[in-house]
């Protein structure tokens, strides 16, 4: 049966000492009873202290620290030194990625005549654009020129290069419809500039 808590013996009823009357269950009830207690007070109490692991930055600093995310160049938006003969340029493949490891993503564009018909070479550019407000995007450096007659396809950028697979001729008697060849070409910021590197050195027929 339960028991109600225990009195101490005081001094003027020595008779009855508290040892004589407690019982083991009536200790268990205590102890639970007073853990109880603790815990719930624990539960109200404002936290102190760092929590283990924590860093001392919460995610709602972390975007006042760090400022807003840069947003990539707008690719239409922009000017290119393509001539074009009076015919609209096309922009038809972006990619963005942070190629010079500034924190801020660039954008790169593949731009060709719209001709209408055939198939356009393609210009492939890079863009960045200044954190500035009312800033536009600018060319900053191009990747390749139309002479070099390629059309490019699969742009991509990944791990602060960018890649693609261009399209070319054999010779000059293929048809300018039908490009015959395929490289993939990569190219890489280092030292100051952009350099390319052909991981398909040898180009195959398409």
């Amino acid at each position: 049966m339960l028991h109600t808590p225990a009195t101490l013996a005081t001094p003027d009823t020595p008779d009855t000492p508290a040892h004589t009357r407690t019982r083991p269950l009536h200790w268990l009830a205590t102890a639970t009873a007073l853990a109880a207690v603790i815990a719930a007070a624990g539960l109200v109490q404002p936290a102190t202290g760092t929590p283990a692991g924590a860093t001392g930055t919460t995610a709602a600093e972390e975007p006042a620290a760090n400022g807003p995310e840069a947003t990539a160049p707008d690719a239409a938006a922009a000017t290119y030194p393509l001539d074009c003969k009076g015919a609209p340029r096309a922009v038809t493949a972006t990619a963005h990625g942070d190629l010079d490891g500034d924190g801020r993503p660039e954008t790169v564009a593949a731009v060709r005549c719209d001709a209408g018909s055939g198939t356009p070479p393609h210009a492939i550019y890079v863009l960045t654009q200044d954190p500035a407000e009312g800033s536009r995007p600018r060319v900053v450096a191009t990747l390749l020129d139309t002479p070099q007659r390629q059309t490019a396809t699969e742009l991509t950028v990944r791990d602060r290069a960018v890649t693609a697979s261009l399209l070319g001729y054999s010779g000059p008697e293929v048809p300018r419809c039908c490009p015959d060849k395929k490289q993939l070409a990569k190219w890489r910021w280092t030292d100051g500039k952009f350099r390319q590197e052909l991981t398909d050195s040898a180009a195959r027929s398409v």
